[in-house]
């Protein structure tokens, strides 16, 4: 049974390379995923990103790729709104925890390997079809836990202590925060 939880958003570069970081310490079977959408007002279908927004999205990416070399990442052409694909998981989380977790690691990759735009039910329809049974209400519950942790950004990792481990940090302090 996982005795962390770990906030995160599909869109977010650094969610996605510390959810690879967690899989490579072997730490990620420790952790109870949530979603939760740290930009809820991005469009759906996705946009391109031009201009300073564009320039953000290449400077994230760039310091992941110094944060987390050798992680497969790719510049998607701007981010999507992730409500439909955290939906999606949370649906594959409430049926077994495995598949769950799969589901999650794929849909990071479809975006930040593949560019597939997560708004997209085209592309969503690809991993599976949420059944809608109590997910408004799930997803609530992980907004709210992860508003009373006082961060408004992503990752964040609660320890069973309540200890924090925002961002994504180095392996070292990972295994330490984990210890």
């Amino acid at each position: 049974m996982p005795d962390y939880l770990l906030y995160s958003d599909f869109n977010c570069p650094f969610c996605y390379a510390l959810h690879e970081r967690l899989h490579e310490l072997q730490l990620i079977e420790r952790c109870e995923w949530r979603g939760v959408q740290h930009a809820p007002h991005l469009p759906r279908p996705m946009k391109a990103w031009q201009g300073s927004l564009g320039a953000e999205l290449r400077q994230e990416v760039a310091l992941v790729q110094r944060l987390a070399p050798g992680l497969p990442i790719a510049l998607p052409s701007g981010k999507p709104n992730t409500g439909p694909a955290i939906a999606l998981a949370a649906s594959q989380l409430q049926r077994g925890r495995e598949a769950g977790m799969q589901m999650v690691r794929a849909l990071y990759r479809a975006f930040w390997v593949n560019g597939q735009d997560l708004s997209n039910p085209l592309v969503l329809d690809e991993f599976g079809i949420t059944d809608g049974s109590d997910l408004d209400q799930v997803m609530e519950e992980w907004n709210t836990a992860w508003h009373e942790t006082g961060q408004a950004g992503v990752p964040v990792i609660v320890s069973p202590q309540r200890d924090l481990l925002v961002g994504c940090v180095p392996a070292e302090q990972v295994r330490r925060f984990f210890a």
